[in-house]
């Protein structure tokens, strides 16, 4: 701690913050940011969750109407995207590039004939590995 005369003789502390108060504050400042990342966390992978659910529904809706337009189903998802040879009858693009890809980044899997019908649409989770549990389920269209 500083002191500084001043001209009546009387000292008085010198403006400004010391080390150790600016160090205290920084470590005050990193646990309250864990608290709170702490607790915003699953709400976002909530969210995601929710979100690559609904995409995985636009995205069969998409492959239906893609059905009805070219009267077989796509060989992969990129024929969303970008007309196949095999098109017959060409509407545009049935989806964009980031349709195909789930909010964590993982592609969706696509099986043409699927399991569980004509085909299979997966939205593999957090993990983006088949299996898992919480925020790493699996959703299929067939659900």
């Amino acid at each position: 701690m500083r002191f500084v005369q001043t001209k009546r003789g009387a000292s008085r502390r010198a403006a400004g913050f010391s080390l150790l108060e600016m160090l205290a504050v920084i470590v005050l400042i990193g646990i309250v940011a864990g608290i709170v990342a702490a607790r915003i966390g699953p709400s976002f992978d909530s969210g995601k969750t929710k979100a690559g659910k609904a995409q995985l529904d636009k995205l069969a809706a998409v492959i239906d109407r893609y059905t009805l337009d070219q009267g077989a189903l796509p060989q992969k998802l990129d024929d969303l995207v970008a007309k196949p040879s095999t098109a017959k009858q060409w509407n545009g693009a049935y989806a964009k590039p980031s349709d195909l890809v789930d909010p964590y980044g993982h592609a969706f899997v696509y099986r043409a004939p699927g399991e569980h019908g004509d085909y299979d649409l997966v939205f593999l989770g957090k993990d983006g590995k088949p299996g898992g549990e919480n925020f790493d389920t699996d959703f299929g269209n067939w659900h």
